[in-house]
Order: C-alpha cells, then structure tokens, then sequence
C-alpha cells in the first residue's frame, strides 16, 4: 500500500540536527504535504526523500527497498524530485529541457527511440506545454516555467513525484494553475504527490494526507479535515487564527488573526 516510508529517520547539517527519529509513510496514489514554520525542516525531508541528502541515521525505503542501496538510476525511475526555483542552463529549450527528463533510460548501446519521444510529447501534452516546446525557458512567465519544469519531472515516467514549494513566486492564478495540474495528474494517471507549501488553506484542499513537523518530529499527521484546528495552527506556526469550512470544497479554512480594517455593518444601520 505504501510506496515511500522512513524508520527513525534523523536529518542534520553538521552538528545541527533538523529532523529526529522520524517514522512516517506516504500513501500511494494520494496527495502528501508537508506543512510546518520557516525553517522546520519541510524542504530537508524532501531532499532526503529523494536521496539528495545523506541521514543522519535511519534510513528510507521505497518500495520494499533501502534507498540508500539502490544505484541512482533506478532511483530517478522510481521517484522525480523538483526542488525549489531551479535554473536551466541559458538558451535551452522547453523541448531540450523536457528530454533530460528521459536520462536515467538512456544506455551506450540505447540512445534515443521512439517511446522516449513519446513519454516527452505526453508530457508536454499533460502541462500543456507542447505549443511552446520551442520556445526558449528563460522567455517563459513563472507559471510557463513551472509548468515546463513539471513536464521534465512527467518525463522520467516515475510514479513518486516531489515538489518544493512549487507555487512559491507565482501570483495567485498560477498558483491555482499548478495545483490543478498536480491534482489532475493525481486524479487522471494515479502518480503519487508530495509536495511542501506555505498556504495552508490549499494545503488542506488539495491534500488527502498532511503531515505537519515542529520540533523535529511529526506534530500531527492524517486527513486535513481531522487535524487542521485552531489548536494546530496556534502550536506548529505560533500563530492564533479561527479554523471553518471553505464555502467551495469544504475543506478547513484558516482566517488568521491580527490587525486590520474591519468593515462589519454596525447593529442598526
């Protein structure tokens, strides 16, 4: 049933421990977010979960097996990992930037064939990126190039996919664009999602599990609509806030506290 699971998986940067002796699981065929304050640990966890960074001690098993133990190809075939702002070398492509995506299929004795070519043009399809494959990145719009960076992921045809902060930059429509085409890759070819983001309220609207970290460990994890509270909210961000029902998807809403204009008409008017 699962996928991608740690066992006392501790993280650190030298002597700085970020994330101890974590044991949690990603469903398979769901959405995973992980959710916590600046600086918690999120993006470590994820980077770790692709093997970008080397535990501290425990370890992470995907599929059955010790990633720690597979060679890196079959890792790439197994899990796409998109990190945070990243940067194409200048003058590529959207369709040369896609093709890297096929690399860890690609041998001395075989190069390039006609399924590569496919799995490229169904990823172009699916960000509908294909009109624009010849276009250069760095000419593309944030959410162009976030759309283009997806499609490499979809390129290397692997199940997993992980995301950091993937809306981070984007205005608000965009934000809204990648999410549902995240969730549409979910929802229409079954891929595994997990991804880190700062909005909680769409963290809890297109998330099936979420999984909020404080402390180094795993503060609550589940359903939105069983653990998002006001009491969460207040623990893990520090931050008091009224938890109710967004009127469209009937997911849990955060409306923060704070300062502000208030507008409510006066009794009697």
């Amino acid at each position: 049933m699962f996928t991608l699971e740690t066992e006392k998986l501790s993280l650190a940067y030298g002597e700085n421990l970020i994330i101890e002796e974590l044991d949690i699981t990603i469903p398979k065929g769901e959405i995973t977010v992980f959710i916590g304050s600046n600086g918690c640990g999120k993006s470590t966890l994820l980077r770790s979960l692709a093997r970008l960074l080397k535990p501290k001690s425990g370890s992470i098993i995907i599929n059955g097996d010790m990633i720690s133990k597979l060679p890196t190809k079959e890792i790439a075939k197994n899990l796409a990992i998109l990190p945070q702002g990243p940067i194409a070398p200048e003058g590529l492509t959207v369709l040369q930037l896609v093709k890297q995506g096929r690399y860890p299929y690609q041998k001395w004795y075989r190069q390039w064939s006609e399924e590569d070519e496919s799995i490229v043009n169904d990823a172009l399809r699916s960000t509908g990126m294909l009109d624009l494959s010849d276009r250069l990145v760095d000419s593309l719009s944030g959410g162009q190039r976030q759309r283009a960076w997806i499609a490499l992921t979809l390129a290397q045809d692997t199940e997993i996919i992980l995301l950091d902060e993937p809306t981070t930059y984007l205005d608000m429509t965009h934000q809204i664009e990648i999410l549902d085409l995240l969730f549409s890759l979910n929802e229409n070819e079954g891929r595994t999602i997990v991804m880190v983001l700062h909005d909680l309220n769409l963290a809890c609207r297109y998330a099936h599990n979420i999984v909020a970290i404080k402390n180094k460990k795993v503060y609550a994890s589940g359903q939105p609509e069983n653990i998002i509270n006001a009491k969460l909210v207040s623990d893990v961000f520090n931050m008091d806030c009224n938890v109710t029902q967004d009127p469209l998807f009937g997911t849990p809403m955060c409306i923060p506290h704070g300062k502000g204009r208030i507008v409510f008409p006066k009794v009697g008017i």
